[in-house]
Parts: C-alpha cells; sequence; structure tokens
C-alpha cells in the first residue's frame, strides 16, 4: 500500500464512521465481531499490524497524495465538528453497533496505526 492509498483508505474508515459509507456486515465479524472489539477498544492498546480490513476499504487504485491528504483532513474536521450526532447509526462491518464513543476511539485508533506505519 502506497501513502496515498493508505490516506485513501483512511479516509473511506472516516467515511464509513460518518455514514457516508455503509458496507454489509461480514459474517466473520457477526460470529467474532463483539468479543473483538471487546479486545480492540476501551483501552490504550494500538491495533496490531496486518489487521484485516473490510473490503470496501480496500484502496488498490493509483491515488495522488495531496488530494487525498487534503481529502481525509476535511472529513477529520466534519467528523470532529458532527459530534455524537454526526456518527453512523449503520453497524461497523466487522464489530457491528458502536456507539459515538466507540466509533471516535476507533477512528483515532485506525489513523494512528496507519500514520504508524508510515513513521508519521
Amino acid at each position: 500500500m502506497t501513502a496515498a492509498q493508505a490516506i485513501a483508505h483512511c479516509s473511506a474508515g472516516v467515511q464509513m464512521a460518518l455514514g457516508d459509507l455503509r458496507p454489509p456486515r461480514v459474517l466473520i465479524g457477526r460470529l467474532i465481531g463483539p468479543l473483538v472489539k471487546r479486545l480492540a477498544l476501551g483501552n490504550d492498546a494500538p491495533f496490531r499490524p496486518n489487521s484485516p480490513t473490510a473490503p470496501a476499504l480496500v484502496v488498490s487504485d493509483a491515488r495522488d497524495l495531496e488530494q487525498e491528504r487534503t481529502r481525509l483532513a476535511g472529513l477529520i474536521d466534519r467528523f470532529a465538528a458532527g459530534g455524537a450526532a454526526g456518527c453512523s447509526t449503520h453497524p461497523h462491518p466487522f464489530f457491528g453497533r458502536l456507539t459515538p464513543e466507540q466509533w471516535a476511539e476507533l477512528m483515532y485508533k485506525h489513523l494512528d496505526h496507519h500514520l504508524r506505519q508510515f513513521g508519521v
């Protein structure tokens, strides 16, 4: 994954938290998502390397780094400004239903995970 693709991937995650992107639940998430959610959220532990991702969030085409950076910054601003009311009520494809606080923590951890990959 290039840096531009990673930023586009992060943008898709924020779009999901905002409710703009609504990927369907995946079977494995329905089976073990609630258990993994308890392990992944509610603590200070960063996400593990090579964590799986929803197919809807995979970015494989070429992207422009500056354009993707600008788009992500705008989505983060929109997410922060929207507060709890701006969070999606659509279930996460793996974890299922999330509270606004869980969406916020998930977005922080997800962005942190990818920024660490690129040494930012």
